[in-house]
C-alpha cells in the first residue's frame, strides 16, 4: 500500500493533479437505497459510463429518438454538443444561447433543452434572455433562432433556464439569475423576483409564481394535472409540487420533499430532474441524482463522484443520460 502511494505520488508530480485525482476518485457510481422500490427501479447491478468530458459545465440533457442522438449543452461554451454511438462527442450547434457581439463571461450560452409537441428543439438561452426555437431540423441544426418568449411586463428575463411542456403546446419555464454575470446583483437584471412562467400556445407569456428564490429544474407528473420545481437556493434547497388549475395556473403549492440535511454533507442543490412514466421522479441533488415515488417516498439515491446537473430518458426508459459538470454519463438502470 506504501509504495502504491508512492508511486501515485511520483505520477502526480510528473503529470499534474489529473492523475494524482484520478488515483483517489471515489467510484463513478455507488447506489443507496432507502425503500424495496428502489430495487426494481435502479438496478444492483446498474452501470455507469463516461462518454464523453472536457466541458466546462453541462446541462439541458435531451435523447433524441429518431436520430439516435444524446444532445446537451455546455453552458460556458455558447455551444450545444451532441454525442452518438457511431460519432461520439460533436458540436452540435454554436451558437447556442448568446447571439450578441459584446464579449460577456458566465453562463452565456443555452441551458435547458427540450422538444415541443412538432418536435421542434426548444432552447433557454442564457445570454440572450430568451426562450427561443431553432428554426432548422433536427438532423440539419443552424444557429437561427425564433423568439418565442423574451420577457414579461416590459422586463427581460433573467436569463430562462429549464423548462417542460404540456401536450397541449404550452411551455413552463424557470427563470433564476444565473445566466446574469453578477448574478442576483448584476446591474442588467430588470425583474425585482425570480419566475416561473408559461407560453401558451398562443404566444402569451404568464407569471405563474415569483415565490421561489432560485427555481431551476422542472418537470410534469403523467398526466400533467402536477408539476414539480426544484429550488437550488442553499437557505432553501426543497422540491416544491404544485397542482394546474383549470386555467393551467399553479395552485396547492407545497413542499414536495427537502434536501436541507443532506445539503450539509454533500455538494449540490436541487437542479434538473425528469419524471418517468410510472411517476419516479429522478432528480439531481445534493450527492447525485435521488429517486422519489410520485408521492414524495425518497427510494434511493444514486451517488455520482461529481455534481450531477440534470437527465434524460431513453426512449425505453431503462437508460439515463445525465450531465455531470465536465462530462457526461450514460447509466443504465436495469
Amino acid at each position: 500500500m506504501r509504495s502504491r502511494c508512492l508511486t501515485g505520488l511520483l505520477i502526480c508530480l510528473l503529470t499534474g493533479f489529473t492523475i494524482c485525482h484520478a488515483q483517489t476518485a471515489k467510484p463513478l457510481m455507488t447506489l443507496q437505497q432507502f425503500d424495496p422500490q428502489f430495487g426494481a427501479v435502479v438496478s444492483k447491478n446498474a452501470k455507469a459510463k463516461i462518454l464523453a468530458d472536457g466541458f466546462l459545465w453541462s446541462e439541458g440533457p435531451v435523447w433524441v429518438e429518431k436520430y439516435k442522438m444524446f444532445i446537451f449543452s455546455d453552458v460556458k461554451k455558447n455551444v450545444i454538443y451532441k454525442w452518438t454511438a457511431k460519432k461520439g462527442k460533436e458540436i452540435y450547434l454554436s451558437p447556442s444561447g448568446y447571439t450578441g457581439n459584446i464579449p460577456r463571461g458566465g453562463e452565456l450560452g443555452s441551458n435547458g433543452l427540450g422538444l415541443n409537441t412538432k418536435g421542434q428543439l426548444v432552447i433557454c438561452q442564457d445570454g440572450d434572455r430568451a426562450v427561443s426555437i431553432m428554426d432548422a431540423p433536427l438532423d440539419k441544426p443552424k444557429p437561427k433562432f425564433i423568439k418565442i418568449a423574451k420577457g414579461y411586463a416590459g422586463k427581460k428575463f433573467d436569463s430562462p433556464n429549464d423548462l417542460a411542456f404540456l401536450s397541449n403546446g404550452d411551455i413552463y419555464f424557470t427563470d433564476p439569475p444565473y445566466g446574469l454575470e453578477k448574478n442576483v446583483d448584476d446591474p442588467l437584471k430588470e425583474a425585482p423576483y425570480q419566475g416561473v412562467y408559461r407560453i401558451a400556445g398562443s404566444g402569451k407569456v404568464t407569471l405563474l409564481t415569483d415565490t421561489l428564490t432560485r427555481p431551476n429544474g422542472i418537470a410534469f407528473f403523467p398526466g400533467g394535472k402536477t408539476i414539480l420545481i426544484a429550488n437550488s437556493d442553499p437557505k432553501k434547497p426543497y422540491w416544491y409540487a404544485y397542482d394546474l388549475d383549470k386555467k393551467g395556473l399553479l395552485t396547492n403549492g407545497r413542499i414536495f420533499y427537502s434536501a436541507m440535511a443532506a445539503s450539509k454533507t454533500a455538494e449540490g442543490m436541487p437542479d434538473g430532474m425528469k419524471i418517468d412514466k410510472q411517476g419516479r421522479v429522478f432528480a439531481t441533488g445534493p450527492g447525485g441524482i435521488w429517486v422519489f415515488d410520485l408521492h414524495g417516498k425518497l427510494l434511493g439515491k444514486m451517488l455520482i463522484n461529481d455534481l450531477a446537473s440534470n437527465i434524460a430518458f431513453s426512449a425505453d426508459e431503462k437508460t439515463i443520460y445525465v450531465t455531470s459538470n465536465h462530462r457526461v454519463l450514460k447509466i443504465d438502470l436495469r
